[in-house]
């Protein structure tokens, strides 16, 4: 499990996102999809084709961590998401 601040931004990728892409082309997407800092300690998340994976991408303050995680085993469906790259973002209580 993964323990991120209280109070911490989540912004949600409201398309579809290679899964090919690494650390680097996410946080460059982030840059130029919507203009945000991707070390500035806010969580970013994006989800496969399918619906079925999901990256996220996190910098806590001493490095980038690439989270991936298969949702196969969830009872949880992304496949009905708003296609383009616009991002939703929530906070973490």
């Amino acid at each position: 499990m993964i323990a991120f601040p209280a109070g911490v931004k989540v912004w949600i990728a409201g398309g579809v996102t290679d899964m090919r892409c690494g650390m680097n082309s996410l946080a460059l997407k982030v840059q130029q999809g919507l203009g945000r800092d991707p070390h500035g300690g806010e969580v970013f998340c994006f989800r496969g084709r399918k619906g079925d994976l999901v990256k996220v991408l996190w910098h806590d303050g001493i490095g980038m961590s690439l989270y991936l995680n298969d949702l196969h085993s969830y009872c949880i469906s992304l496949s009905h998401s708003v296609e383009g790259f616009g991002l939703a973002g929530i906070f973490l209580m």
